[in-house]
């Protein structure tokens, strides 16, 4: 079953880019109750979406290189089950379509039984480095776009 999203999306946007990235839980992840601490979550939303950026060509480096910074506007997740030690999990990291100068990710947690066991989402806003806030996507970003709405960029995993 897939799981509903967070975002909204019309009819004529192009599919979501998604990146998948696997990992194992670590023994100093874990909380008192020997299952992942839920505040190592965000970390795992980051290297999600560090690894999809360098994967697509818009990674915090490549935003930076233009003069965009893409700080968190919105975070959010939802637990649903927990992940123990040495547990194989993957981190899937979708970018939905936005017409706006911001990134929309949602995250899944994926256990070694593949059954989801946490999602959720993060919303950046871009802003240049006087601090503010873009209205449109810049140029290097907007050509990505128009790749990505072409259909000229596929998700390969």
């Amino acid at each position: 079953m897939i799981p509903k999203s967070y975002f909204k999306q019309n009819s004529e946007d192009p599919k979501p880019l998604k990146h998948v990235i696997k990992r194992k839980v670590r023994f100093d992840e874990l909380d008192p109750l020997n299952i992942m601490w839920h505040g190592n979550y965000a970390s795992f939303f980051e290297e999600g979406r560090i690894a999809m950026g360098d994967k697509y060509g818009f990674g915090y480096r490549t935003f930076a290189e233009y003069g965009v910074v893409i700080p968190l506007k919105k975070f959010h997740v939802d637990y649903i089950l927990p992940l123990e030690f040495s547990e194989e999990y993957s981190i899937e990291t979708l970018l939905y379509w936005s017409e706006a100068a911001r990134l929309d990710f949602e995250y899944r947690i994926y256990d070694s039984d593949n059954k989801l066991a946490t999602m959720g989402y993060s919303v950046h806003i871009m802003i240049d480095l006087k601090k503010g806030i873009l209205v449109s996507k810049p140029d290097f970003y907007e050509k990505i776009c128009k790749k990505w709405k072409e259909g000229r960029i596929k998700n390969r995993e």
